[in-house]
């Protein structure tokens, strides 16, 4: 019997278009019914993934930032924490101006960025189908290291370094690696986004990696989840289809992922189900708990 399902946005649960399906809504609703804790565990900055929660009618935790932030919607308060701090992040500018690489800075309720691109391109995208009170905040800054210096916070969920050439990404990510206390997501294969502009789709695809604080990673905040909900390892199922995801996937008691996940993440699943933009996660727990 299985009591906790958690489960990835990007590439999961949501389509190319950054959408729910209505018929993946319904067959989480019928899993929930049944008494299963279904937790949303996201790389997204933490208003995001709120947003969605709630409209999936997962009600009492999520997980932010791949890790970095446990939260409890019932009590309204963080129950586990490991961010980036301002000096780490202004470090990790400091490269990416140098090496003129395009990134954006996830706080908890806002990405910063100099300009539209890439993921932030997306999530702006989103907001254009999205009422006021459920838009991704974004931040666009001229000088974003002289913004974060001047912020009064201390606590970032991580860092998003993107570029469209494979060469010049490689390079940022080598010297990303010299840089003491903070994990670096290693990413094989290129984002794919779609994005919809009156009766025309325009690709969006670039490499990238994430950064974050050392140790910080979905699996981390799901068993401090177990740890309160006396949950044990074979009762959880964890659904997803990146590198961030690969612990979850390996030591849930059922780990699923999505038909176009790399051979990586397929290579630790116990299930592989379809894409995305096929329903997969709806299908998947169709066949596995309804």
């Amino acid at each position: 019997m299985y009591k906790l399902i958690t489960i990835d946005l990007d590439g999961t649960l949501l389509n190319r278009y950054g959408e729910v399906t209505e018929y993946t809504k319904k067959v989480i609703k019928k899993v929930a019914e049944k008494g299963i804790l279904v937790v949303l565990a996201s790389g997204r900055i933490s208003e995001s993934v709120l947003t969605i929660a709630k409209e999936i009618g997962a009600n009492k935790y999520y997980i932010s930032g791949n890790g970095s932030v446990l939260y409890d919607m019932q009590k309204d308060e963080i129950l586990y924490e490991n961010y980036l701090n301002k000096e780490k992040v202004l470090e990790i500018i400091d490269l990416c101006e140098k090496n003129s690489i395009y990134y954006n800075i996830y706080t908890e309720s806002s990405v910063i960025a100099k300009s539209l691109n890439y993921n932030v391109a997306f999530y702006n995208y989103e907001n254009t189908k999205k009422s006021s009170d459920k838009k991704t905040e974004i931040n666009i800054v001229e000088d974003v290291y002289d913004y974060i210096k001047k912020l009064n916070t201390d606590k970032f969920l991580k860092m998003t370094i993107c570029d469209e050439s494979k060469i010049v990404f490689s390079s940022i990510l080598r010297k990303l690696k010299n840089i003491s206390n903070i994990d670096v997501l290693e990413v094989s294969h290129m984002s794919q986004k779609k994005i919809k502009s009156g009766t025309k789709e325009i690709s969006v695809g670039y490499y990238y990696t994430e950064v974050s604080s050392k140790n910080v990673d979905k699996w981390y905040a799901i068993e401090e989840i177990m740890k309160r909900e006396n949950i044990k390892q074979e009762e959880v199922i964890s659904l997803g289809d990146n590198n961030n995801d690969i612990l979850m996937i390996k030591n849930a008691g059922m780990g699923i992922a999505m038909g176009h996940s790399n051979e990586q993440v397929k290579q630790v699943a116990d299930f592989i189900t379809t894409t995305n933009d096929e329903d997969g996660v709806a299908k998947a727990l169709e066949n596995i708990v309804i």
